[in-house]
Protein backbone atom coordinates (compact mmCIF):
# COMPACT_ATOMS: atom_id res chain seq x y z
CA UNK A 1 0.00 0.00 0.00
CA UNK A 2 1.14 3.15 -1.00
CA UNK A 3 0.03 6.55 1.69
CA UNK A 4 0.99 9.91 0.66
CA UNK A 5 0.40 13.53 2.73
CA UNK A 6 0.33 16.80 1.47
CA UNK A 7 -0.72 20.06 3.76
CA UNK A 8 -3.62 22.16 4.34
CA UNK A 9 -2.08 26.01 4.35
CA UNK A 10 -2.88 29.34 5.42
CA UNK A 11 -2.32 32.42 3.45
CA UNK A 12 -0.11 35.26 5.48
CA UNK A 13 -0.22 37.71 2.31
CA UNK A 14 -1.05 38.84 -1.17
CA UNK A 15 -4.59 35.90 -1.55
CA UNK A 16 -5.93 36.29 -5.04
CA UNK A 17 -3.45 37.58 -6.61
CA UNK A 18 -2.70 33.89 -7.75
CA UNK A 19 -4.98 34.02 -10.14
CA UNK A 20 -4.12 33.95 -13.87
CA UNK A 21 -7.00 36.45 -14.87
CA UNK A 22 -4.66 39.04 -12.61
CA UNK A 23 -0.99 37.90 -12.71
CA UNK A 24 -1.09 37.39 -16.45
CA UNK A 25 -1.31 41.15 -17.32
CA UNK A 26 0.35 42.86 -13.50
CA UNK A 27 2.37 39.85 -11.73
CA UNK A 28 1.04 38.33 -8.52
CA UNK A 29 2.74 37.52 -5.30
CA UNK A 30 1.29 35.12 -2.37
CA UNK A 31 3.34 34.86 0.73
CA UNK A 32 1.63 30.90 2.20
CA UNK A 33 2.76 29.06 4.75
CA UNK A 34 1.88 25.08 5.11
CA UNK A 35 0.55 23.64 8.22
CA UNK A 36 0.80 20.01 9.84
CA UNK A 37 -2.95 19.51 8.89
CA UNK A 38 -3.21 17.14 6.23
CA UNK A 39 -5.09 15.28 3.20
CA UNK A 40 -3.86 11.77 2.89
CA UNK A 41 -4.44 9.13 -0.17
CA UNK A 42 -3.76 5.82 -0.34
CA UNK A 43 -2.96 3.11 -3.16
CA UNK A 44 -3.06 -0.27 -3.11
CA UNK A 45 -3.73 -2.50 -6.33
CA UNK A 46 -7.31 -5.63 -5.98
CA UNK A 47 -7.78 -8.83 -7.66
CA UNK A 48 -10.71 -6.88 -8.79
CA UNK A 49 -11.03 -5.67 -12.46
CA UNK A 50 -12.47 -2.56 -11.20
CA UNK A 51 -11.49 0.63 -10.13
CA UNK A 52 -12.74 1.64 -6.18
CA UNK A 53 -12.96 5.12 -4.92
CA UNK A 54 -13.72 6.05 -1.35
CA UNK A 55 -13.58 9.74 -0.64
CA UNK A 56 -17.06 11.12 0.76
CA UNK A 57 -18.78 8.84 -1.54
CA UNK A 58 -18.09 5.35 -2.69
CA UNK A 59 -17.39 4.95 -6.53
CA UNK A 60 -16.73 1.20 -7.72
CA UNK A 61 -16.20 1.84 -11.84
CA UNK A 62 -15.11 0.00 -14.72
CA UNK A 63 -12.50 2.88 -16.67
CA UNK A 64 -11.81 5.79 -15.92
CA UNK A 65 -13.81 7.37 -17.94
CA UNK A 66 -16.80 6.63 -15.82
CA UNK A 67 -15.23 8.19 -12.59
CA UNK A 68 -17.60 11.00 -10.94
CA UNK A 69 -15.05 12.55 -8.65
CA UNK A 70 -13.44 15.01 -11.10
CA UNK A 71 -10.08 15.69 -9.92
CA UNK A 72 -9.89 11.86 -9.69
CA UNK A 73 -10.71 11.53 -13.17
CA UNK A 74 -8.73 14.31 -15.01
CA UNK A 75 -5.46 13.06 -13.04
CA UNK A 76 -5.71 9.62 -14.30
CA UNK A 77 -6.65 10.84 -17.62
CA UNK A 78 -3.57 13.22 -17.50
CA UNK A 79 -1.14 10.32 -16.54
CA UNK A 80 -2.74 7.91 -18.85
CA UNK A 81 -2.64 5.63 -15.88
CA UNK A 82 -4.72 2.44 -17.68
CA UNK A 83 -4.67 0.50 -14.27
CA UNK A 84 -8.02 -1.46 -13.86
CA UNK A 85 -7.25 -3.19 -10.48
CA UNK A 86 -6.76 -0.17 -8.60
CA UNK A 87 -8.67 1.26 -5.12
CA UNK A 88 -7.98 4.91 -3.75
CA UNK A 89 -9.02 6.15 -1.09
CA UNK A 90 -8.81 9.78 0.92
CA UNK A 91 -8.60 10.84 4.38
CA UNK A 92 -8.61 14.70 5.56
CA UNK A 93 -7.43 15.99 9.05
CA UNK A 94 -10.28 18.86 8.76
CA UNK A 95 -13.14 19.17 6.31
CA UNK A 96 -13.01 20.45 2.66
CA UNK A 97 -14.56 23.97 1.83
CA UNK A 98 -12.83 25.63 5.45
CA UNK A 99 -10.62 27.76 3.11
CA UNK A 100 -7.29 26.10 3.68
CA UNK A 101 -6.58 24.79 0.18
CA UNK A 102 -8.02 20.98 0.73
CA UNK A 103 -9.09 20.69 -2.89
CA UNK A 104 -5.10 21.39 -4.09
CA UNK A 105 -3.88 19.55 -1.04
CA UNK A 106 -5.75 16.17 -2.51
CA UNK A 107 -4.95 16.75 -6.14
CA UNK A 108 -1.07 16.95 -4.90
CA UNK A 109 -1.19 14.01 -2.81
CA UNK A 110 -2.92 11.81 -5.51
CA UNK A 111 -0.40 12.82 -8.17
CA UNK A 112 2.32 11.97 -5.75
CA UNK A 113 0.61 8.66 -5.02
CA UNK A 114 0.26 7.73 -8.38
CA UNK A 115 3.54 8.79 -9.31
CA UNK A 116 5.07 6.36 -6.24
CA UNK A 117 2.58 3.40 -7.93
CA UNK A 118 4.55 3.96 -11.34
CA UNK A 119 7.86 4.05 -9.42
CA UNK A 120 8.39 7.38 -10.75
CA UNK A 121 9.60 10.51 -9.06
CA UNK A 122 8.60 13.86 -9.22
CA UNK A 123 9.60 17.04 -7.97
CA UNK A 124 8.09 19.64 -6.33
CA UNK A 125 7.70 22.39 -9.11
CA UNK A 126 6.73 19.60 -11.49
CA UNK A 127 3.92 18.27 -8.84
CA UNK A 128 2.49 21.87 -8.50
CA UNK A 129 2.71 22.51 -11.91
CA UNK A 130 0.70 19.28 -12.74
CA UNK A 131 -1.96 19.59 -10.29
CA UNK A 132 -2.40 23.47 -11.54
CA UNK A 133 -3.00 22.05 -15.04
CA UNK A 134 -5.87 19.29 -13.57
CA UNK A 135 -7.40 22.22 -11.48
CA UNK A 136 -7.14 25.47 -13.94
CA UNK A 137 -6.30 24.06 -17.50
CA UNK A 138 -8.75 19.99 -17.17
CA UNK A 139 -11.44 21.40 -14.54
CA UNK A 140 -11.52 24.79 -15.20
CA UNK A 141 -11.85 25.90 -11.85
CA UNK A 142 -11.73 29.79 -11.05
CA UNK A 143 -8.80 29.66 -8.59
CA UNK A 144 -5.67 30.55 -8.04
CA UNK A 145 -2.31 28.86 -8.08
CA UNK A 146 -0.86 29.28 -4.42
CA UNK A 147 -2.38 26.45 -3.17
CA UNK A 148 -0.83 23.77 -4.89
CA UNK A 149 2.95 25.14 -4.94
CA UNK A 150 2.79 25.71 -1.34
CA UNK A 151 0.66 22.12 -0.93
CA UNK A 152 3.96 20.67 -2.71
CA UNK A 153 6.73 22.81 -1.52
CA UNK A 154 5.83 23.15 2.34
CA UNK A 155 7.36 26.05 4.34
CA UNK A 156 6.68 29.11 4.95
CA UNK A 157 7.12 30.46 1.42
CA UNK A 158 6.51 33.75 -0.93
CA UNK A 159 5.27 32.98 -4.61
CA UNK A 160 5.68 35.62 -7.80
CA UNK A 161 3.45 34.52 -10.43
CA UNK A 162 3.67 36.13 -13.97
CA UNK A 163 2.51 34.63 -16.88
CA UNK A 164 6.09 32.57 -17.77
CA UNK A 165 5.63 30.65 -14.39
CA UNK A 166 6.24 30.99 -10.93
CA UNK A 167 9.37 31.96 -8.79
CA UNK A 168 9.54 29.78 -5.14
CA UNK A 169 11.30 31.87 -2.37
CA UNK A 170 11.10 30.31 1.35
CA UNK A 171 10.74 33.23 3.46
CA UNK A 172 13.98 34.35 5.72
CA UNK A 173 12.37 34.93 8.90
CA UNK A 174 14.28 34.10 12.15
CA UNK A 175 13.32 31.12 14.63
CA UNK A 176 12.24 33.60 17.34
CA UNK A 177 9.44 34.49 14.82
CA UNK A 178 8.57 31.31 13.60
CA UNK A 179 7.69 30.04 17.26
CA UNK A 180 6.09 33.56 17.63
CA UNK A 181 3.73 32.75 15.01
CA UNK A 182 3.20 29.05 15.85
CA UNK A 183 2.34 30.48 19.47
CA UNK A 184 0.19 33.27 18.47
CA UNK A 185 -1.56 32.85 15.30
CA UNK A 186 -4.77 31.00 16.42
CA UNK A 187 -6.97 29.06 14.02
CA UNK A 188 -11.24 29.16 15.24
CA UNK A 189 -13.63 27.55 13.06
CA UNK A 190 -16.40 29.91 12.11
CA UNK A 191 -18.83 26.99 11.61
CA UNK A 192 -19.60 27.20 8.07
CA UNK A 193 -18.22 25.75 5.06
CA UNK A 194 -18.36 26.60 1.08
CA UNK A 195 -16.81 26.43 -2.53
CA UNK A 196 -14.05 28.46 -3.14
CA UNK A 197 -14.78 28.58 -6.92
CA UNK A 198 -18.08 30.32 -6.78
CA UNK A 199 -16.51 33.42 -4.59
CA UNK A 200 -13.31 33.06 -6.57
CA UNK A 201 -15.22 33.22 -9.85
CA UNK A 202 -17.27 36.42 -9.31
CA UNK A 203 -13.57 37.81 -9.27
CA UNK A 204 -12.24 36.17 -11.43
CA UNK A 205 -15.27 37.35 -14.35
CA UNK A 206 -14.11 41.16 -13.02
CA UNK A 207 -10.57 41.11 -13.63
CA UNK A 208 -10.98 39.73 -17.31
CA UNK A 209 -14.02 42.46 -18.16
CA UNK A 210 -10.90 44.95 -16.59
CA UNK A 211 -13.10 45.94 -13.72
CA UNK A 212 -11.39 48.95 -12.62
CA UNK A 213 -12.53 48.80 -8.78
CA UNK A 214 -11.72 45.16 -8.59
CA UNK A 215 -8.53 45.33 -10.52
CA UNK A 216 -7.30 48.18 -8.06
CA UNK A 217 -8.04 46.24 -5.10
CA UNK A 218 -6.17 43.42 -5.81
CA UNK A 219 -2.78 46.02 -6.56
CA UNK A 220 -3.45 46.97 -2.92
CA UNK A 221 -3.59 43.26 -2.01
CA UNK A 222 -0.54 42.81 -3.70
CA UNK A 223 1.08 45.80 -1.39
CA UNK A 224 0.04 44.51 1.68
CA UNK A 225 1.36 41.18 0.51
CA UNK A 226 5.15 42.82 0.08
CA UNK A 227 4.61 45.08 3.01
CA UNK A 228 3.60 41.52 5.28
CA UNK A 229 7.01 39.74 3.87
CA UNK A 230 8.97 43.14 4.71
CA UNK A 231 7.30 42.99 8.28
CA UNK A 232 7.69 38.81 9.20
CA UNK A 233 11.31 39.00 7.23
CA UNK A 234 12.36 41.92 9.98
CA UNK A 235 10.07 40.42 12.83
CA UNK A 236 7.81 43.18 13.12
CA UNK A 237 4.50 41.66 14.22
CA UNK A 238 2.58 44.29 15.39
CA UNK A 239 2.96 45.43 11.90
CA UNK A 240 2.29 42.22 10.24
CA UNK A 241 -0.65 42.19 12.53
CA UNK A 242 -2.28 45.38 11.82
CA UNK A 243 -1.83 44.28 8.00
CA UNK A 244 -3.82 41.10 8.40
CA UNK A 245 -6.44 43.98 9.35
CA UNK A 246 -6.11 46.10 6.66
CA UNK A 247 -6.08 43.09 4.02
CA UNK A 248 -9.52 42.05 5.66
CA UNK A 249 -11.13 44.77 5.30
CA UNK A 250 -10.05 45.49 1.51
CA UNK A 251 -11.01 41.78 1.04
CA UNK A 252 -14.30 42.14 1.63
CA UNK A 253 -14.81 44.68 -1.02
CA UNK A 254 -14.58 42.11 -3.44
CA UNK A 255 -17.87 40.69 -2.90
CA UNK A 256 -20.95 40.61 -0.94
CA UNK A 257 -20.55 36.98 -0.27
CA UNK A 258 -16.99 37.30 1.44
CA UNK A 259 -18.30 38.12 5.16
CA UNK A 260 -21.24 37.94 7.10
CA UNK A 261 -23.14 39.95 10.10
CA UNK A 262 -22.04 36.79 12.26
CA UNK A 263 -18.11 36.65 11.00
CA UNK A 264 -17.71 40.35 11.39
CA UNK A 265 -19.29 40.26 14.79
CA UNK A 266 -16.42 37.36 16.33
CA UNK A 267 -13.71 39.18 14.08
CA UNK A 268 -14.74 42.25 16.35
CA UNK A 269 -15.10 40.53 19.48
CA UNK A 270 -11.66 39.24 19.29
CA UNK A 271 -9.94 42.13 18.51
CA UNK A 272 -11.33 43.23 21.55
CA UNK A 273 -9.92 40.29 23.29
CA UNK A 274 -6.34 39.92 22.78
CA UNK A 275 -6.40 39.82 18.79
CA UNK A 276 -3.69 41.81 17.24
CA UNK A 277 -5.17 41.50 14.06
CA UNK A 278 -7.34 38.80 11.66
CA UNK A 279 -8.58 37.94 8.76
CA UNK A 280 -10.88 35.17 6.90
CA UNK A 281 -8.47 32.33 5.66
CA UNK A 282 -9.05 31.48 1.98
CA UNK A 283 -11.25 32.72 -0.96
CA UNK A 284 -14.27 34.17 2.21
CA UNK A 285 -17.64 33.29 3.02
CA UNK A 286 -16.54 30.66 5.60
CA UNK A 287 -13.82 28.52 6.82
CA UNK A 288 -10.98 29.98 9.48
CA UNK A 289 -10.78 32.90 11.29
CA UNK A 290 -7.41 33.83 12.06
CA UNK A 291 -5.84 36.09 14.67
CA UNK A 292 -2.44 37.34 15.97
CA UNK A 293 -2.79 37.82 19.39
CA UNK A 294 -1.06 39.33 22.47
CA UNK A 295 -2.86 37.52 24.79
CA UNK A 296 -3.87 33.57 23.46
CA UNK A 297 -5.61 32.92 26.50
CA UNK A 298 -7.76 35.24 26.45
CA UNK A 299 -8.85 35.04 22.94
CA UNK A 300 -9.21 31.39 23.54
CA UNK A 301 -11.98 32.18 26.36
CA UNK A 302 -13.40 34.70 24.41
CA UNK A 303 -13.99 32.43 20.99
CA UNK A 304 -14.61 29.19 22.94
CA UNK A 305 -17.15 31.32 24.66
CA UNK A 306 -19.69 31.86 22.11
CA UNK A 307 -18.60 28.31 20.43
CA UNK A 308 -16.06 28.91 18.10
CA UNK A 309 -13.39 25.92 18.33
CA UNK A 310 -9.87 26.24 17.67
CA UNK A 311 -7.83 24.34 15.72
CA UNK A 312 -3.89 24.26 16.71
CA UNK A 313 -1.41 23.90 14.57
CA UNK A 314 2.37 24.32 13.77
CA UNK A 315 3.69 24.29 10.48
CA UNK A 316 4.55 22.12 7.87
CA UNK A 317 8.23 22.05 6.27
CA UNK A 318 8.05 19.34 4.00
CA UNK A 319 5.55 19.70 1.65
CA UNK A 320 3.56 16.75 -0.24
CA UNK A 321 5.48 13.14 0.85
CA UNK A 322 4.85 9.62 0.58
CA UNK A 323 4.81 7.93 4.04
CA UNK A 324 4.74 4.56 2.70
CA UNK A 325 5.16 2.76 0.20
Amino acid sequence: MIITRSPLRISLGGGGTDLPSYYNDYDGFVISAAIDKYIYITIHKTFIDELILKYSKLEKVLNVEQIEHPIIRETLKLLNTDIKSLEISSLADLPAGTGLGSSSSFTTALIQALHQNSNHLIYPERLASMACDVELNKLGEPIGKQDQYISAFGGITQFTFDKDGVLVTPLKISKETLYNLEDNLLLFFTGYSRSASSILKEQDDKTKNNNGAMINNLHFVKELGIKSKVALESANLGDFSELMNIHWQNKKERSKNMSNSKIDEWWKLALKNGALGGKLIGAGGGGFLMFYTSDSSKLRYAMNNIGLEEVRFKFDFEGTKVIQS
